[in-house]
C-alpha cells in the first residue's frame, strides 16, 4: 500500500508521524520504502541522525525521483512525506498513492486548511479517489481544554474524509524522541505517547496485529 502523510499547514506533525510509522512497520517485518517528497527534508534528516547513532532497524529515505510506478512497485509498504513548497511532487504523490493520512492538530485554521487539502486531492486526476484518513494530532493533554475534542467533531462532520478515534497528543516526549533519532516506543516503550501511537498504528496497519 502506498501511504501519504500530507497536509496543507506546516507544523502539523507529519514527518514525525511518518518516521514513526516507518520504524514500527520495520520492527514488524514489513518490506518498506520511505520517500521524503518535502524539500524541507525533514524526514532525511532524522534518518541521518539515526543512522549516525547507529540505531537498528536502519531506514532508509528515497527523493522526489521515487515517485514513479515502477518505483513504488518495490515495497510492501510506502510511506511517502509531502510538502507543498513542492507542489509538482505533491500533485504527483497524490495520482500515485492508495491513500493519504492527514494529521490535523486542534484548531480551526487547522480545519478549514484540511478542508483545501481534501478539495486538492479531489482536482488531481485519477482513475479512483484515494482514501483520505483524519486524525487528530498535538491534542491538549488537560480535560479542561474543548478545542481538541471540538476539532475532532469538526472534522468527523467534514465531507470527503474517513474520521478515525486514536489521536496523538502534544507531548515533548514527540520531539524528543525525533532529535535523537529515535521513535517515541524506542525512547519511552511504556509511556502514554507510545500507547497513543501504538493505537494509531494497530488502526492504520490491522493486518499487521490481527
Amino acid at each position: 500500500m502506498i501511504t501519504i502523510v500530507g497536509s496543507l499547514k506546516g507544523g502539523s506533525g507529519k514527518s514525525t508521524l511518518t518516521f514513526n510509522l516507518g520504524v514500527w512497520l520495520s520492527m514488524a517485518g514489513v518490506k518498506i520504502q520511505l520517500i521524503d517528497a518535502d524539500p524541507q527534508a525533514t524526514l532525511t534528516d532524522v534518518i541521518d541522525v539515526r543512522k549516525e547513532e547507529g540505531f537498528d532497524p536502519v531506514l532508509q529515505a528515497s527523493d522526489k525521483r521515487a515517485l514513479t510506478p515502477e518505483q513504488l512497485k518495490g515495497a510492501d509498504e510506502t510511506l511517502i512525506d509531502v510538502g507543498t513548497s513542492d507542489m509538482e511532487s505533491l500533485r504527483r504523490a497524490l495520482s500515485l498513492c492508495d491513500r493519504v493520512v492527514v494529521p490535523v492538530p486542534p484548531s480551526q485554521a487547522d480545519i478549514w486548511s484540511t478542508q483545501r487539502f481534501i478539495q486538492l486531492i479531489a482536482s488531481v486526476e485519477r482513475e479512483a479517489p484515494p482514501d483520505i484518513i483524519g486524525f487528530i494530532n498535538r491534542g491538549d493533554t488537560h480535560h479542561a481544554v474543548r478545542e481538541t475534542n471540538e476539532a475532532a467533531a469538526a472534522l468527523v462532520s467534514l465531507p470527503g474524509i474517513r474520521f478515525i478515534k486514536p489521536r496523538l497528543s502534544q507531548r515533548t516526549v514527540f520531539r524528543r524522541s525525533f532529535s535523537e533519532g529515535l521513535a517515541v516506543f524506542e525512547l519511552e516503550s511504556r509511556g502514554k505517547a507510545a500507547r497513543e501511537f501504538l493505537g494509531l498504528a494497530a488502526t492504520l496497519y490491522p493486518h499487521l496485529v490481527s
